[in-house]
């Protein structure tokens, strides 16, 4: 009687002859599911909406503005907001504070931008070389706990007031600022990644300490770096309005939102719109960017698992 063969069993992933998924990291082949977990967040959606508005504001701001940000006119001065021909009104000059607003917006993210290009370049570097070499670790550990030890801001106004008025240097002393703060965080991370398996395993390869940071801890950093990096935009916007504010930032006649805080603040009982709006718009760009980097977080981290999949897992244990 002949024995009847069993069947072959059919291809899937725990065949021999199976195709290997591909790894999903996140950042790689995982950016469709960051982006679905982020559009799928609140959180994410409104600050994307905000961002969005802000930027495009920012960019069109020569299209949108229905004025020159400085022309003056002294013959309307002070006018209030929804008057004929000036939609948000009109400053002690007679200069319209919805074109004002529009180019200060580009003054902001540029000078956020450039800081926290600046502390990316510098302190994830430095937060590389510090969590991997001890020796290095030693120097760059205490000089970053030194700097830790002075509020933000006070660190960037000393500095632009060593280097002057200007939005360069402004953005300047701003990602200064912030590079120690960059620095822990990616230090932290190094460290984490340092004693996981693939790392010993590229350690028996005799792969160098270079090599290791750039193609091991440097891609598992990157949510750390991109979560820290939209902490330090909207804390650049303020030191920006800062600055500016006390006159260590952007010069007139050039508009900022910092210098229509500082200007209205005179004339604050007689045009509270004049700085209530510019401080709106800071607020807005603030928001925005939080909000973002909070859906970022609870998506780049892989231990976050989302409410409805939790609710799911608990009823079917029911």
């Amino acid at each position: 009687m002949a024995v009847e063969q069993p069947a072959p069993p059919a291809a899937g992933v725990g065949s021999p002859g199976a195709p290997t998924p591909a790894a999903d990291d996140g950042l790689g082949g995982g950016r469709g599911r960051v982006l679905r977990k982020v559009l799928g967040d609140a959180k994410g959606v409104v600050g994307i909406a905000l961002l969005a508005v802000v930027v495009l504001g920012a960019l069109l701001a020569p299209v949108l503005a229905p004025y020159g940000p400085t022309e003056v006119n002294f013959e309307t001065p002070f006018q209030r907001p929804l008057t004929v021909g000036y939609l948000l009104g009109t400053d002690d000059l007679g200069r319209d504070v919805l074109s004002r607003i529009l180019f200060g917006l580009r003054a902001s993210l540029q000078v956020g931008l450039l800081a926290v290009g600046l502390a990316v370049v510098v302190g994830v570097p430095l937060g590389l070389v510090a969590g991997w070499w001890k020796g290095v670790d030693a120097v760059v550990s205490r000089v970053t706990d030194l700097l830790l030890a002075f509020p933000f801001l006070i660190i960037a106004v000393g500095l632009a007031a060593i280097g002057g008025a200007s939005l360069g240097n402004a953005a300047i002393a701003l990602g200064v600022a912030a590079i120690p703060t960059m620095v822990r965080v990616v230090r932290a991370e190094t460290l984490r990644v340092r004693s996981r398996p693939f790392v010993d395993a590229a350690r028996t390869m005799d792969a160098s300490g270079p090599r290791i940071l750039a193609t091991h801890v440097l891609p598992n950093a990157g949510s750390a770096i991109i979560v820290q990096a939209t902490i330090i935009m909207p804390t650049a916007v303020i030191g920006e309005a800062l600055l500016s504010f006390l006159g260590l930032g952007i010069q007139p006649p050039t508009p900022s939102l910092g210098i229509m805080l500082s200007d209205a603040q005179q004339y604050l009982l007689r045009a509270p719109s004049a700085a209530v709006l510019p401080g709106l718009a800071i607020a807005v760009i603030c928001l925005g960017f939080n909000l973002l980097g909070d859906a970022l977080r609870d998506a780049l981290d892989p231990l976050t698992v989302p409410a409805r999949r939790r609710r799911r897992g608990k009823a079917a244990a029911r």
